[in-house]
């Protein structure tokens, strides 16, 4: 990655409220394969409070990007951008944009973990025994596959053709428009009537 330029300031901290003291620091960088984003951070040493973001500065095409999840594959690097759909059909699991959503920069491993911490979270909000044996069997799935055992799809949906997979193996596709149409993007949209 080369880093291009560095802006950073002391500000009020969107959490707590108290003047000059979080920290806030944008990066203009340049990822290879993937083109310039602005890396945005702030952290607050006040009430802990820490939100980062990844923001593309280039908009390509649609595009959906389809790799396998195996063994071979777990290190694979991964650009999600804040308006990409993520799923993994065999298991179940499906993220889609809304208005905080953040891009990041992980691998596949890294991928699995968010759907797991997703889905812990879901045990924690409901309790019937139907929601919990499927959160239960949707978790096995993930930590098999996060092991190596097993093999499943990662399929990644962008509107403006922000994200990427970093492999060979990667299959990249035109998304239909009527798919394209359907897709969240994250962003309000105000239409006139």
């Amino acid at each position: 990655m080369n880093e291009e330029e560095l802006n950073e300031m002391i500000i009020k901290c969107p959490a707590c409220g108290i003047e000059n003291v979080a920290k806030s620091i944008m990066k203009e960088i340049e990822i290879p394969h993937f083109g310039k984003v602005l890396e945005t951070t702030i952290q607050c040493p006040s009430c802990g409070f820490k939100h980062s973001d990844i923001i593309a500065l280039e908009q390509n095409d649609p595009a959906k990007y389809v790799i396998e999840i195996n063994k071979n594959t777990l290190s694979t690097r991964v650009v999600r951008s804040q308006s990409a759909t993520v799923s993994i059909p065999e298991v179940g699991v499906k993220v889609e944009p809304g208005p905080k959503s953040e891009g990041y920069v992980t691998n596949i491993e890294g991928m699995l973990t968010r759907f797991e911490s997703a889905v812990k979270k879901a045990l924690n909000l409901f309790d019937d025994e139907k929601s919990q044996n499927n959160a239960k069997n949707t978790l096995n799935h993930i930590h098999e596959l996060k092991k190596g055992n097993g093999t499943a799809t990662l399929i990644i949906l962008d509107p403006f053709g922000q994200s990427n997979i970093v492999s060979e193996n990667v299959e990249i596709l035109e998304i239909p428009d009527e798919e394209l149409h359907n897709l969240k993007t994250g962003f309000s949209h105000i239409e006139d009537k």
